[in-house]
């Protein structure tokens, strides 16, 4: 939310977007009209591809993120980084909401990530949690309901839970899992291992 404030203040032509996976959940769906709602401007949904969705499921099932990490990274491919990557061919630089103490994963995260194309940059890499409720309270933000049963980190049903007292922010996601990093590979790569499995499973379902 404070990525789409701040640009409605500063640069209100710029296009907020958002991933629609398929399997949000239905109060993610509804924060979507909100935000339309109290910014009167239209969100554009990034989907992934129908029939690519549906070659996965075919293959590997409706919940194949549950059977390994490298099926989950591919359900997350499928679904919000190769959509993403098709959206930001043709942009240069586009925002994300990513911050330092989210989890280890992210505590080197610079402002400007220019290793790649487009530029992705991170305004509220050095914020806290403390800056993000006051900043939220302070502009009166509206608020994701599920902020206020424990979640910490909204992703996909069921792929997202709420944190227990002690966890980081992103121990919430992909909960069932031990040792793996708390990332989809749409701001990170996955470890080499994982990575090439993934890639033999993109091949054989979209080549």
């Amino acid at each position: 939310m404070i990525i789409t404030d701040l640009v409605m203040r500063i640069a209100p032509a710029i296009p907020i977007v958002t991933i629609d996976t398929g399997r949000l959940p239905a109060s993610t769906l509804e924060m979507i009209a909100t935000v339309e709602a109290h910014y009167g401007i239209h969100v554009e949904r990034i989907v992934p591809d129908a029939a690519e969705v549906q070659s996965m499921m075919s293959a590997h099932g409706v919940d194949l993120f549950r059977d390994s990490v490298a099926q989950r990274m591919l359900c997350c491919n499928i679904r919000k980084v190769r959509p993403l990557a098709r959206r930001m061919v043709a942009v240069g630089a586009y925002f994300i909401g990513i911050r330092r103490g989210q989890n280890a994963e992210r505590e080197n995260v610079e402002v400007f990530d220019r290793a790649g194309r487009p530029v992705k940059i991170s305004p509220l890499a050095g914020w806290s949690v403390s800056d993000v409720a006051d900043y939220t309270r302070e502009f009166g933000l509206p608020r994701h309901p599920l902020y206020e049963a424990g979640y910490r980190s909204i992703g996909c049903d069921p792929c997202t839970r709420a944190v227990l007292a002690g966890e980081d922010e992103r121990a919430g996601r992909w909960w069932w899992e031990e040792d793996a990093a708390k990332e989809c590979g749409l701001h990170f790569s996955p470890d080499g291992r994982a990575e090439r499995t993934v890639d033999v499973l993109l091949r054989e379902l979209v080549a």
